[in-house]
């Protein structure tokens, strides 16, 4: 189930803890980011391990555009992840928004 830019502004807003996972390379990261922590989807399936402890928590997942999210969202579902969530549009959905928003 993927999440939209405003659902996901309002709960960082709030100060929720969540499990966001950027899929960007660190280049990217590096420009711009929304705090998550960083897991470029090629060395994904290297570091899955990292994430075994929250197979069965929430996950929020977002790179540029939705593509390579939707590519990690797939792949930790296939390895048992029941509930990762795809960020609409990615980072920049995330920062258009913010610009509408003022």
């Amino acid at each position: 189930m993927d999440i939209t830019v405003q659902e996901l502004k309002e709960r960082l807003d709030k100060g929720e803890k969540i499990n966001l996972i950027d899929v960007r390379e660190e280049n990217e990261y590096q420009e711009d980011n929304l705090g998550g922590e960083l897991y470029p989807l090629g060395s994904l399936p290297s570091q899955i391990d990292e994430l075994e402890d929250r197979k069965d928590e929430e996950i929020i997942i977002h790179c540029r555009s939705g593509a390579r999210s939707a590519r990690a969202q797939q792949f930790l579902e296939q390895n048992g992840f029941s509930n990762v969530r795809n960020l609409t549009g990615g980072i920049l959905a995330y920062r258009e928004n913010e610009r509408k928003a003022g």
